[in-house]
């Protein structure tokens, strides 16, 4: 046999002993992989028990004297910050016959309970990456729990760890329901999902193409997609809606190719509810964010030194002249002292022009 050949006989013979040893020679890089199979068994099956439930006419048909909640859910990734300050914003209602807290949080991040109202208030959570569609499945989760645990969630509130409440409780409550805390005999059909949608943003065609070109069709048209804030307040009818959605799920799920993040958690709910029910849909959040001066996505982070009274009225006022902005975001977690020294005379002292507004209708 000719040198030559030995040479390649040998390499050949070796190939199967590098394959077994690459994985030591090579370094190894891990990345999120998001399969666009259908959902893990164990979501499928909370969001199947969560859609088709009797349990919530049963309930209020067998009750009397039943005030409706809000469900207030807190996705997160780090401690809860500012969890004092909402302690303060709940302890008015110490009974809670207002609210009920769920938290989601990435359990590969030790997030401590912060004991209080939200002790044992955690659900089953997965890991959650930044711009992924884990985000829409976090988001899920805090929904169909909500809707299991209490038939009398109407409301269903999204936080960040950065969100803070601009008015009290109560206020907050009056807003939404504007109904005095009467009894829950009033048609569901009067609420309205508070969820930003906007159809004319910058770069909605290139998100949209993020998938790949015709990827989002025939389910989700270009003249469908839309874009608003992740932080949205929903009804019950509309939580549903987004717990039982497999359909746009199978394209929102998708990764993008290209480099550009997609933000899918931003696209998924605003498209969705624009396409299904848009009638009930007000088209704005009620959570105030600052994006003067934002860098890689994120939002202005309010510091310390901007935390005013003066900043707290401002976050409050809106472009809309019969709604306000219940919360806000983005705040450092440095935050905290400044807001707890005012939060009495300030945040949960209700503005004589938001009580005005309070009692316009929609």
């Amino acid at each position: 046999m000719s040198p030559p050949i030995l040479v390649s006989f040998i390499l050949f013979l070796s190939l199967p002993f590098l394959f077994l040893l690459s994985p030591q020679l090579l370094p190894t890089t891990h990345f999120p992989f998001f399969s666009s199979s259908s959902p893990d068994a164990d979501d499928l099956s909370l969001f199947r028990r969560a859609t088709t439930s009797t349990s919530t006419t049963r309930h209020l048909s067998t009750t009397t004297n039943q005030k409706p909640k809000i469900a207030f859910l807190f996705l997160t990734n780090s401690n809860l910050s500012f969890a004092p300050l909402w302690q303060k914003f709940f302890s008015s209602d110490p009974n809670r016959h207002l609210f009920n807290i769920y938290i989601h949080a990435d359990p590969t991040s030790a997030v401590a309970d912060p004991g209080g109202v939200f002790h044992g208030r955690f659900i089953p959570s997965k890991k959650t990456y930044r711009s992924s569609p884990t985000l829409i499945s976090a988001t899920r989760r805090l929904l169909a729990n909500a809707l299991l645990d209490d038939p009398l969630n109407q409301y269903f509130a999204l936080f960040s760890q950065h969100c803070i409440p601009l008015f009290s409780l109560r206020f907050v409550y009056n807003y939404l329901f504007r109904n005095s805390l009467t009894n829950f005999s009033a048609s569901q059909s009067y609420y309205r999902s508070f969820i930003e949608i906007l159809s004319d943003e910058p770069n909605l065609y290139g998100r949209y193409l993020a998938r790949g070109e015709d990827v989002m069709l025939p389910e989700v048209p270009y003249h469908h997609f839309r874009v608003g804030s992740q932080f949205f307040t929903l009804t019950r009818g509309h939580a549903k809606l987004v717990v039982r959605d497999q359909r746009l799920w199978r394209k929102f799920r998708l990764p993008s190719i290209t480099n550009e993040p997609c933000y899918p958690e931003e696209h998924y709910f605003p498209t969705l509810l624009s396409m299904v029910d848009p009638n009930c849909c007000t088209g704005f959040t009620l959570t105030r964010v600052n994006w003067t001066g934002s860098w890689n996505g994120h939002p202005h982070l309010y510091t310390p030194e901007e935390v005013s009274p003066e900043l707290v009225c401002e976050l409050r006022d809106s472009n809309w002249s019969s709604y306000l902005h219940l919360f806000a975001r983005k705040f450092s977690p440095e935050c905290l002292v400044p807001l707890m020294d005012m939060a009495d005379d300030v945040i949960f002292r209700d503005s004589e022009v938001g009580k005005y507004i309070l009692h316009t209708k929609l």
